[in-house]
């Protein structure tokens, strides 16, 4: 795990300096505090930096940038190959020779020996730059889940890229400036989906896709990878039998947790006492034939919101010391402290806050690998969100969705009558009927249209070219495209898979992780075990009811009944706790919003926002997660803008 950065000049007039690469690779210090590196082509129109944290091959063989053998292909790479090793026994049978034990070598032969779709060869996490000089290109990718970022920009003839925004932003010769119409997609979704940022011209690249940049600084990406149509080559259109699938589950996931503990460090799991944390601790105890490190988190003020009942009694069935931390007021204040400078690309999800605390405990524990259960409820349908959309949709949206469109657009007006603000809830989804729009646009959704329609200014509507729903709406399309048959269920799956998961969930794991040097390993998203489950019916991932009954199923036997079967938590934070009126906190994060410089860019209605914590505070209303949406949005503006 790195953090890496370069800059390609294709404008013939200018050429990459030692202190532009230094400065970029400075800035991800954090990702990389065991080495740094840097590569400049002899023409120096391509610079190449590196930071290195020690996983693999601790000797300076594994040290990057890393070249091939005549130094034609030169490569900077964050992440792990878990089948490095089974690649690496098929190069050397093709011929190529190795100098290292490190994964980063198997990716500059497999690029030499099977060209762009090398990629399709690799199970891991990874974000790469591979430096071609014979071919005079930049070749970059990002893995098939989007566990690692990848960010570029294109100005002025540089084409800049790095893990994260900042390395971009220090550049000396980059100019920033905010996407203000982005914005409206964070409000939205709480992150912002693939390619945007809120930085003008910078990008991220998408999951399973790869990025071409030739010698006129012409830009390509390609998708490699769709786990929809991968899994109809794989398993066909018939469905296997419920034991099969067990049977085929319990397999993967006991191969992709012992892979994925491939570490020449020590490594642990976070445990929390769910389904997810406690499968990865019991087969990473299994394999490893003693118990593995757990690290449990929760909060000393609310404990309410604590799984330690659960996360102790899975640390007293494996034998293992748990190490357990609880947060307070003071974490928080802190928290908010750090937050922008390392969600440079902004996170609205409030399990940012004990996962950056959890990562910091972790590594002062000595451990530098954790495991964590990421994904599982995305491809099993572990939420009873899920449940609750694929009930709205199949007993009431798909008659209504038939109706006439004066029909729709009657009862929308209806509803306008309706005062009270729990009514809003309803009045976003008639809205979404009227509009012929899909109900489910996601787990994470803070402000839809008809919030947004009250809590953003006339003037900054106006500057609007596209609704947040396109998104949407582009990745419906997609699948319908792949898969014309798709069931709503899998239609939800593949938004969640493709869009969700990477850029609010695993952004948050890799950002609040690496902000301590801790690699985050994701053993639920070997694209193996994707592709089985997004081929798994819904009547089998849900079954009486019953979320993530197929999992539940193949993990009986692995982990106590008592923890499968037990009503799922979540991984929790204090956050409603803290914007009520009678805590301290409430006045620190409510000045946030309101005493914020973006406030002067006229975007926002705070007399709406005024309504949200009225309602939060009075009418016990749930709205923490979306004034949480503009704390950080405010936090994240007056730290890179104001």
């Amino acid at each position: 795990m790195c953090g890496i950065a370069g800059v390609y000049k294709f404008n013939n007039s200018q050429v990459v300096s030692e202190n532009e690469i230094k400065k970029m690779s400075d800035a991800l210090v954090h990702r990389g505090p065991d080495g740094n590196g840097a590569y400049f082509s002899a023409d120096k129109k391509i610079g190449l930096g590196h930071r290195r944290l020690a996983i693999i091959d601790l000797s300076p063989a594994g040290a990057q940038p890393m070249a091939n053998e005549n130094k034609t292909i030169w490569i900077v790479f964050n992440g792990e190959i878990y089948n490095f090793q089974e690649l690496r026994s098929k190069l050397e049978k093709a011929g190529h020779s190795f100098r290292s034990r490190s994964d980063t070598e198997v990716i500059i032969h497999s690029y030499e020996e099977y060209g762009f779709d090398c990629v399709k060869k690799f199970n891991g996490m990874f974000a790469f730059a591979i430096w071609d000089e014979n071919k005079q290109l930049l070749f970059a990718g990002r893995d098939h889940l989007g566990v690692k970022p990848f960010y570029y920009a294109i100005q002025n003839g540089n084409f800049y890229f790095g893990s994260e925004i900042k390395a971009i932003l220090v550049h000396p010769d980059f100019k920033k400036d905010i996407e203000e119409t982005n914005i409206s997609h964070y409000l939205t979704f709480s992150c912002l989906p693939s390619p945007h940022t809120l930085f003008k011209d910078i990008k991220k690249l998408a999951p399973a896709k790869y990025l071409i940049i030739n010698k006129n600084g012409i830009a390509e990406e390609k998708e490699y990878w769709n786990p929809v149509a991968e899994a109809s080559l794989r398993y066909g259109a018939s469905p296997l039998a419920e034991k099969e699938y067990i049977d085929e589950i319990r397999k993967l996931l006991r191969d992709s947790v012992k892979s994925q503990m491939v570490s020449d460090v020590p490594f642990g799991c976070f445990l929390s006492g769910g389904i997810d944390s406690s499968t990865n601790a019991a087969l990473m105890s299994e394999a490893l034939g003693k118990p593995v490190e757990t690290f449990s988190i929760g909060s000393q003020n609310f404990q309410k919101y604590n799984e330690f009942q659960y996360s102790r009694k899975m640390a007293e069935f494996l034998k293992t010391k748990p190490h357990e931390l609880l947060t307070t007021d003071e974490h928080l204040k802190e928290f908010l402290k750090q937050y922008a400078y390392f969600n440079d690309d902004p996170n609205g999800d409030q399990v940012c806050v004990p996962l950056f605390w959890l990562s910091e405990f972790t590594r002062k524990n000595g451990v530098t690998v954790i495991q964590i259960g990421e994904g599982s409820d995305e491809i099993f349908a572990g939420y009873p969100a899920y449940i609750q959309a694929i009930n709205l949709y199949n007993r009431v949206w798909r008659w209504l969705e038939k109706m006439p469109q004066s029909a729709k657009n009657g009862i929308f007006k209806l509803s306008a009558g309706a005062i009270h603000p729990r009514f809003d809830f309803y009045k976003e989804y008639l809205l979404r009927l009227k509009n012929n729009q899909e109900p489910f646009w996601g787990n994470a959704v803070a402000f839809g249209d008809f919030q947004k329609e009250k809590l953003l200014t006339t003037e900054y509507k106006n500057k609007l070219t596209e609704s947040s729903y396109s998104i949407v709406d582009n990745y419906y399309k997609e699948i319908k495209n792949i898969d014309s048959s798709a069931d709503f269920m899998s239609r939800l799956t593949y938004l969640e898979i493709k869009h969700r998961l990477p850029e609010l969930l695993l952004m948050r794991s890799d950002k609040m992780t690496m902000a301590h040097s801790v690699e985050a390993r994701v053993p639920f998203l070997d694209k193996r075990l994707v592709e089985l489950a997004v081929s798994i019916p819904a009547n089998i991932k849900i079954k009486n009811g019953e979320p993530k009954y197929i999992l539940k199923k193949s993990v009986n036997g692995i982990i106590p009944k008592k923890i499968i079967w037990r009503k799922k938590q979540g991984f929790a934070t204090s956050m409603s706790e803290w914007f009520k009126s009678e805590n301290p906190m409430s006045k620190e994060l409510l000045k946030i919003i309101f005493n914020s410089k973006l406030r002067e860019k006229n975007i926002l209605n705070y007399d709406y926002i005024e309504d949200l914590v009225y309602a939060h505070q009075k009418q016990n209303i749930e709205h923490n997660f979306r004034l949480w949406n503009l704390v950080t949005l405010s936090l994240w503006h007056d730290y890179w803008f104001a």
